[in-house]
């Protein structure tokens, strides 16, 4: 085997994208020393992807002073590269950032706006932003404010919305905004497809884990509902059940209402970025995988993508998995040409997860084992 491309998900509560990238290629290059191994540690918009970003295409991390998701100030980073700028929200509004001040009506992305506008004063034109493990439903009105939207009160007067004063708004003006970002492309990476507010919508799906109770899902769903109304009004979009509207406590409904953007799948923006296609060529093997694979895990996700465009350059995949799920096996129909899981013994996951390493770089060993064969 002469080239390898490494490129896994995060195995959640056990190993990070990039432990796992450093365990494969390891293995990998003890059988095969003279192996060239690409790593391209994934993240799809969530925590961690700046990092994966900075290691994978040696994106250069920039830190700026931005407002949390309380309007307090904090130290967030994107990462940019050449004229890109990948900024994850979770930096400024994550969930994590709350810790046990749960409260989607009072928290902010505007965070996440003012690292939009420090990219873009220092002349980045191409802005991607992963959307997901938010604290917030505001709809991206923060963000938005940061940019230069107005949002006017009945009495005229502008003012920051946030999830719970979304019903104030009386009126929207994005003429400054749209200024700003007239030579930029705003993508929103974005892996989920609620619409902005309803049954399936940002509130009623999201904000209980956000420390929303039931009175509160219900004042959050109308204020989107109301905000929705407005933006109809106001800017001629109806983007009510545009499909991954609800993501990030409906910020995928801001970014395409006040940024002028697009959502896109989380891994095909990754595999945009880090040209896929390019670190494909001459490759005789690509290995990926996740924590768990199942039917719903190949919805558009790290391991489908990959395997698409892969078998069109017809490279095999193999993909290492902690769990194997239900309907794993249609996986086989999207490229994917094996299957395997790091668990060797039967033993239940908390006591499993602690030797998730060490199961791993011996799977990856017996495979080595296996391809060896096939070398002769």
């Amino acid at each position: 085997m002469k080239k390898c491309v490494i490129m896994p998900d995060s195995f959640k509560g056990t190993m990070s994208s990039l432990d796992v990238c450093q365990i494969i290629a390891e293995r990998v290059q003890a059988f095969y020393p003279a192996c060239e191994t690409i790593t391209i540690p994934v993240a799809d918009g969530g925590e961690g992807t700046i990092d994966c970003f900075v290691e994978a295409i040696a994106a250069e991390p920039v830190e700026v002073v931005v407002k949390g998701p309380y309007f307090e100030p904090l130290t967030a980073r994107y990462a940019r590269h050449s004229q890109t700028a990948i900024i994850e929200m979770a930096q400024t509004a994550g969930l994590p950032l709350v810790e046990d001040r749960r409260n989607p009506a009072l928290t902010t992305t505007f965070g996440t706006g003012e690292l939009i506008l420090h990219a873009i004063q220092n002349g980045c034109t191409e802005i991607v932003i992963g959307l997901g493990g938010s604290c917030t439903n505001d709809a991206g009105t923060g963000a938005a404010a940061a940019l230069g939207v107005r949002f006017l009160d009945q009495a005229g007067k502008a003012f920051i919305p946030t999830g719970g004063t979304l019903s104030r708004v009386h009126a929207i003006d994005v003429s400054a905004a749209r200024t700003l970002l007239a030579h930029c492309h705003v993508t929103a990476m974005c892996d989920i497809d609620n619409p902005m507010y309803g049954p399936e919508g940002a509130a009623t799906v999201f904000s209980p884990q956000k420390g929303a109770d039931p009175d509160m899902v219900a004042e959050l769903d109308d204020n989107l509902q109301h905000l929705a109304d407005v933006i109809e009004r106001d800017l001629g979009l109806d983007v009510r059940h545009l499909p991954g509207a609800g993501a990030a406590g409906a910020m995928g409904a801001g970014i395409v209402a006040f940024c002028g953007g697009k959502l896109k799948s989380g891994i095909q923006s990754v595999l945009d970025l880090v040209e896929f296609e390019k670190q494909l060529a001459g490759a005789d093997l690509v290995i990926t995988g996740e924590g768990k694979i199942d039917g719903q895990s190949l919805r558009g996700k790290v391991v489908a993508g990959i395997a698409d465009r892969a078998r069109k350059q017809s490279v095999p995949v193999l993909v290492i998995v902690g769990a194997i799920g239900e309907e794993a096996e249609k996986a086989y129909d999207l490229g994917v040409s094996a299957i395997f899981s790091i668990n060797r013994a039967a033993i239940p996951f908390e006591e499993s997860r602690h030797h998730s390493k060490e199961n791993l770089a011996l799977t990856i060993d017996s495979l080595m084992r296996f391809q060896r064969l096939f070398d002769c």
